[in-house]
């Protein structure tokens, strides 16, 4: 057995040591700077060297984890005092304490968020663990590339959401799969469980403007992320091969998509549909050019879709419903179905294990435990997703799905065969 783990460290330090030099080959030719946890250092690799990258993470990673025993491993992988230091550090928005390019120290910290300074440096110093602030010198705080990034109130209100928000609800998690085992209903989460009330995540943040501001802000940090970018809907789907189509972006929010849609493809015009208030302000601001083929529209998914069109896009709106209610947005769209119409889900495709790099599938496999934790939803495989709309009627028949190793979401296509 330790011959076998010998050569298995070797067998990955090789593997960095090649992937390394490929990497770094790449970052040159692009006139990139090699990564560092630098304030001003750049958030995001050339997306030829994702694979690249990708290698080197689960190599270093699974190194790290060899070398560790057991119990070390597990706590590792489930501390629970990560939260508590982002929890400090996004609620009292710490990072809005220390200068750009300057310094501050615990003390002056300690005096603005009214807390001890014994609190504040152990806090801290546990987050500089994560890369988060650094200690140039002792007493003395500056910006990392990490606590940089949450000087944005959209980067910092996502982090919130996850320590306010998801933390206590994975607390509950076990308590609601045994208070409700197989439970399709949203009021019946660990969410729910935590807030005292059988009431739904939409229930909850619609009573509290405060915290439907910070959910809201989260989903735009989303935007930012090489994984969730819009442009993997431009990029990989042959949009042009269409034709002429009108497109219904549904839930589809202030329209973000849309608008990069219908300005790359001329042979596009699309209705964005949402609740009135999620796009406020946005069908009153339309770019220049895409007047008369971008349009706002107010609707709920739930009731009978009433545009006929050519496509049905669907971003981010099945996996934080249930397949009951996955089920009842599907049949909404029946009505306004014609033959040849197609509906593109744009969401992930839950891979089998071992299937992409490790530390891509962690990523979706914890994001699948908040949508449990929170909505009574999951995220599903491609089988998952073709069960689904062949549940609701037989006639939808999937066609393609289409996907990018730097994107955490498909593009998910299937064809009404049946009858207008």
């Amino acid at each position: 057995m330790a011959n076998l783990s010998a050569s298995r460290l070797a067998q990955l330090s090789a593997t960095i040591v090649e992937s390394l030099a490929i990497l770094e080959k790449s970052l040159q030719e692009h006139g990139v700077p090699s990564p560092t946890f630098d304030e001003d250092a750049p958030d995001l690799l050339p997306r030829d060297t994702v694979e690249v990258r990708d290698t080197i993470i689960d190599c270093a990673a699974e190194i790290q984890d060899l070398l560790q025993g057991p119990l070390d491993l597990i706590y590792m992988h489930g501390s629970i005092n990560n939260c508590v230091s982002l929890q400090a550090i996004t609620r009292l928005k710490i990072a809005d304490m220390v200068p750009l390019g300057g310094q501050s120290t615990y003390a002056a910290v300690a005096k603005r968020t009214g807390l001890d300074e014994l609190a504040v440096r152990r806090l801290l110093r546990h987050a500089m663990t994560m890369r988060i602030f650094r200690e140039p010198e002792p007493g003395v705080l500056a910006h990392t590339q990490a606590s940089r990034a949450l000087l944005d109130p959209v980067a910092n209100d996502w982090v919130a959401l996850g320590t306010e928000e998801m933390w206590p609800a994975a607390t509950k998690m076990v308590d609601a799969f045994q208070k409700w085992p197989g439970s399709q209903e949203p009021r019946e989460t660990a969410f729910a469980l935590v807030n005292g009330l059988e009431q739904s995540i939409y229930q909850v943040l619609e009573s509290d403007p405060g915290r439907a501001l910070r959910f809201a802000n989260s989903m735009k940090a989303y935007i930012l992320m090489q994984e969730y970018n819009s442009s993997h809907v431009v990029n990989n789907y042959d949009w042009a091969s269409l034709g002429q189509v009108h497109l219904v972006d549904v839930g589809g929010g202030a329209g973000h998509v849309s608008v990069e849609l219908t300005t790359q493809f001329p042979n596009i015009s699309a209705t964005v549909q949402d609740m009135d208030n999620m796009f406020k302000g946005a069908d009153t601001q339309i770019p220049a050019g895409l007047e008369g083929r971008l349009k706002y529209m107010a609707h709920d998914f739930f009731t009978p879709q009433p545009v006929k069109a050519d496509v049905y896009f669907l971003r981010w709106v099945f996996h934080n419903w249930s397949d009951k209610y996955c089920a009842l947005i599907i049949k909404a769209l029946l009505p306004a179905l014609k033959p040849g119409a197609r509906i593109i889900v744009n969401e992930t495709c839950m891979p089998e294990p071992g299937a992409i790099s490790h530390w891509r599938e962690k990523y979706l496999r914890s994001f699948d435990l908040s949508m449990g934790a929170s909505f009574a939803s999951y995220e599903r495989s491609i089988d998952e997703w073709k069960a689904l709309f062949a549940a609701v009627d037989q006639q939808f028949k999937f066609h393609s799905v289409n996907g990018a190793t730097d994107s955490a979401l498909s593009l998910i296509e299937f064809i009404w065969t049946g009858e207008a």
